[in-house]
């Protein structure tokens, strides 16, 4: 058997697992992002490091909700220095920078995301959103998370500030795969976090329906009247969402 074969039915096999384990917190935050949204709340979304892309997964996306805001810093992520946005995101000094940019307050919904759960600035954004009664929800792997100490002042893991874990499953270090010389390669938090996140918003969709109540979701540019469809949200969103317009 082939690595990648090796790859892919681990893989497969933890979403199923996750599927199982995950679909009460799951359930649970698709309700509170729901009832965010019918009350008039934003979404926000935060990653550091790779984790920034699950922060990006569900903003301005094909079937996406429209009321979704990652809160981003070209230094928290990778295409200005990867190895500099390490040492950046166990700076406890952010949370302040972000949060004037960004003003999460009671009635909001944070997402977030990081595999190990013991830097400092996704744990202490989460520990602040929370103070502010926003409802914090974070994605993480509890094998990981719970085999490390804390790398911050409150000596908290991720898990430990947030009203609701999602757990994505992986294993401690994320790649998955062993080689003869000692190696791990291959990493499974990208592939289920964005599974889980991308679920929920079906459920919120859903849940939209349902109880009717107003949600917004974009289409595809790609598909003829996805244009004018987002152009519509696009005008109502832009000024309170930085960077979507």
């Amino acid at each position: 058997m082939s690595a990648i074969d090796t790859y892919m039915q681990q893989l497969s096999t933890l979403l199923e697992t996750t599927w199982k384990t995950q679909a009460a917190p799951m359930e649970q935050a698709a309700r509170r992002i729901a009832d965010c949204l019918k009350n008039g709340g934003m979404i926000y979304t935060f990653g550091t490091g790779h984790g920034h892309l699950l922060a990006l997964e569900i903003f301005y996306r094909a079937g996406g909700m429209a009321r979704v805001c990652p809160i981003l810093d070209e230094k928290l992520m990778l295409h200005v220095s990867a190895a500099g946005s390490t040492l950046e995101e166990r700076k406890e000094e952010w949370v302040d920078t972000l949060l004037k940019r960004y003003p999460i307050q009671a009635g909001d919904v944070l997402i977030s995301i990081s595999n190990s759960g013991r830097n400092a600035v996704p744990v202490l954004l989460a520990h602040e959103a929370r103070k502010r009664g926003a409802f914090v929800i974070a994605l993480t792997s509890m094998n990981h998370s719970s085999a490390v100490t804390s790398r911050n002042a409150l000596n908290l893991r991720l898990f430990e500030t947030a009203d609701l874990v999602l757990d994505n499953g992986g294993v401690l270090g994320d790649a998955s795969v062993h080689f003869a010389d000692g190696a791990m390669v291959g990493p499974t938090s990208t592939a289920i976090g964005a599974a889980m996140l991308q679920a929920i918003v079906c459920r919120v969709k859903e849940l939209s329906l349902e109880e009717g109540f107003e949600a917004d979701f974009f289409q595809s540019s790609n598909v003829d009247g996805g244009d004018e469809w987002n152009d519509r949200l696009i005008e109502r969103y832009g000024k309170i969402i930085p960077g979507l317009a």
